[in-house]
């Protein structure tokens, strides 16, 4: 069945697991993109200080969207995935998801943690303060950071993880897999 146009699309996800895949999606981009610019910018720097504002703020929002995608998730399962997958294939879909999810609720609750901690105040999108729910910890913050630091690599491998399987259903198998997550109904066509 690898390839066969003719081959039934598999069962796809809701607009609203979608919409959240989508939009933390391109918030993964973003927040990537202002931790990168903030490490870039000068120490004790107005730039520094935005840019880490910002980056607070989105990692806050993915936090938020990621409560409400594992809520969504539990009580609307995702398709089940297409009887021509190997189980071992099946297994390492599942297992990414399970890290993505995890990671993405936990890379930014060590961001808090690192900056609650070390007292550092911090506006959300520069509108309201973003409460600090933890004694100031020095010890915790250096661990946090430094979790957060270093999971970062971790996000970026079980990212790329999830892209080569997306881009291996999409580009070699042509089974459907990555068309479930397409917000365009109907089926993509990649190659020839």
């Amino acid at each position: 069945m690898t390839g066969d146009p003719g081959a039934p699309t598999a069962i796809r996800y809701g607009a609203v697991a979608q919409a959240l895949h989508w939009l933390i999606a391109a918030l993964a981009v973003v927040i990537v993109t202002l931790g990168l610019a903030a490490t870039s910018a000068p120490h004790n720097s107005a730039a520094r200080d935005d840019l880490l504002m910002l980056h607070r703020s989105v990692g806050l929002t993915i936090l938020a969207l990621m409560v409400v995608r594992a809520a969504w998730r539990r009580w609307h399962p995702p398709p089940p995935l297409p009887a021509t997958l190997a189980r071992i294939e099946a297994r390492l879909a599942h297992s990414t998801h399970i890290a993505l999810y995890i990671l993405f609720i936990l890379m930014p609750m060590a961001g808090y943690l690192g900056s609650a901690g070390a007292d550092h105040a911090g506006r959300f999108f520069g509108l309201a303060a973003i409460p600090r729910l933890i004694p100031v910890n020095p010890r915790l913050a250096q661990w946090a950071i430094a979790a957060h630091l270093l999971g970062q690599y971790l996000v970026y491998v079980i990212v790329g993880l999830h892209v080569a399987g997306a881009a291996y259903h999409a580009l070699l198998r042509r089974d459907g897999v990555f068309e479930r997550m397409l917000p365009v109904p109907g089926r993509a066509r990649f190659g020839g």
